[in-house]
């Protein structure tokens, strides 16, 4: 169903792409370090993509978070690329959220995350992956952006036992960014043609 839903995805985007011409047809699909001219190799980069999961969203029980933080970077601004996948490895929401030196970010599981999924299915548990951008020249962060620099940091509440719903909190894992991980960008760019609006997260609180 997963490869399924993906082609024919993709194929609109195909099919857009030769509508819209040079406009679309920019997207890149390669993860590129900041400053540097050529894509991520098959050897990756590790603290430039940070994962973890959300459990008993949804519920009856309290709500879950996720906290990120830029603690200073050589590229100032990041942005915190988020990508929301529900237990079958679909892609449900992405966005893109600026995170100033030193700030603060905190999203809702229920209400930023899971509230908006691509095909409107309720989500309790997932994962979620996080890529530390670049922020683009135009100055709005976007989860299309394949330019990246390392030092986001981020943590997780998990609700837990049910029913007696035990709060535990967990950092996000660093896990090498490399071509293996394109997935991110075209899966994100095909909800953006796709969607209708569905898919997309939303940034929270703070900065």
């Amino acid at each position: 169903m997963k490869l399924l839903r993906l082609f024919s995805m993709l194929t609109i985007a195909v099919l857009v792409v030769g509508l819209l011409g040079t406009t679309a047809s920019a997207q890149n699909f390669a993860w590129t370090l900041h400053g540097s001219k050529t894509p991520l190799t098959t050897a990756g980069y590790t603290d430039l993509l940070k994962v973890n999961y959300f459990s008993n969203a949804n519920s009856s029980g309290p709500d879950g978070t996720v906290r990120i933080m830029n603690p200073g970077s050589y590229a100032g601004d990041l942005c915190a690329q988020i990508y929301v996948f529900d237990p079958a490895q679909e892609m449900a929401e992405c966005c893109a959220c600026l995170v100033t030196p030193d700030g603060l970010r905190t999203l809702s599981v229920n209400t930023d995350l899971t509230s908006n999924t691509l095909t409107s299915t309720t989500l309790h548990m997932g994962s979620v992956s996080i890529v530390a951008g670049v922020v683009p020249s135009s100055g709005v962060c976007s989860p299309l952006n394949n330019y990246v620099y390392p030092t986001l940091r981020a943590w997780g509440t998990h609700i837990q036992d049910l029913p007696t719903y035990t709060i535990t909190e967990t950092e996000y894992s660093d896990r090498a960014l490399g071509p293996w991980n394109v997935n991110l960008l075209i899966d994100c760019y095909a909800i953006a043609i796709d969607g209708s609006g569905h898919g997309v997260c939303s940034c929270g609180s703070g900065d």
